[in-house]
């Protein structure tokens, strides 16, 4: 009879402590994929995080779905890129009604061009964001220090590799000009040395009117210019039109990840540098 106690106790302990484990993990939600990486990464096992913008959707017309509430409503953080790009953030937040979610914006602190929020397309204002993120899971969860910063430090080894290889290969390109159809491309412009002549849409929902397309076409034949950067969550129509009064090439890429063997930051990333590479060595 005492057996079948003791085995009976050790069973319910084991049920005990399973339950007591599972859903453990610091809830995490972030906004857009590279930041989904950036916190898995700095994360590992500890976290569980939840994407609210999707690969492939755009942030601008975001809405939130019901199980992305009720994630939030047991989250602890919620992290954003800031600078305008999740427009929805404080209705979301005030909708969830959640006292202990806290928002981490990883754009601070970082220089920025115009309050364009695409800073993540330079690997070295990555490597600022997931410092931001590092210190958001130490405060929230200080007994995981130690692996957020072993985390943290071979991710942003891997993120110092990625911009060397960028630097690298930029360098040796002999075109550097190109029009964007969406502004995304700035910061990228800026860290390797290419040049963003100008962008096709000027703001999410505008579309040029025909003189300022005009104008970008003339400029792009007086310039040579070679490349015309286009994204997946980017209707192409009138870069596709410049394109066939110019002769310049339509350049797809894909600044928050959905390339299909390239959904990570760091695959993302190359893939971009590659079909740019394409067009403009």
């Amino acid at each position: 009879m005492a057996v079948i106690s003791m085995r009976a106790l050790i069973t319910f302990l084991l049920l005990t402590l399973g339950f007591a484990s599972w859903g453990s993990e610091l809830r995490v939600a972030v906004s857009i994929p590279p930041l989904l990486d950036f916190v898995r990464a700095v994360g590992g096992d500890r976290v569980e995080a939840e994407l609210l913008v999707l690969p492939g959707e755009d942030p601008h017309t975001y809405e939130i779905r019901p199980a992305q509430m009720r994630f939030l409503a047991g989250a602890r953080l919620l992290i954003a890129v800031g600078l305008g790009l999740e427009w929805w953030l404080e209705d979301v937040v005030s909708a969830v009604g959640n006292p202990d979610l806290e928002i981490v914006i990883t754009s601070e602190g970082i220089e920025t061009i115009g309050g364009d929020p695409h800073i993540w397309l330079d690997p070295l204002n990555a490597v600022l964001q997931v410092a931001t993120i590092r210190e958001a899971l130490v405060r929230v969860d200080p007994a995981g220090r130690l692996t957020y910063e072993v985390n943290a430090a071979r991710y942003i080894v891997e993120l110092l590799r990625l911009h060397a290889e960028i630097n690298e290969r930029v360098s040796g390109w002999s075109h550097k000009e190109f029009v964007a159809l969406h502004g995304a491309w700035a910061y990228f412009a800026r860290r390797y040395g290419l040049e963003q002549m100008a962008v096709i849409v000027p703001s999410p929902g505008r579309e040029p009117s025909p003189r300022e397309v005009a104008k970008i076409t003339s400029l792009v034949r007086k310039y040579g210019i070679e490349a015309i950067f286009v994204e997946t969550q980017y209707l192409p129509e009138v870069a596709e039109l410049i394109a066939a009064e110019t002769g310049a090439s339509l350049v797809f890429l894909d600044p928050l990840g959905g390339v299909p063997g390239r959904e990570d930051y760091l695959g993302l990333m190359r893939y971009n540098m590659e079909r740019m590479e394409e067009v403009l060595r």
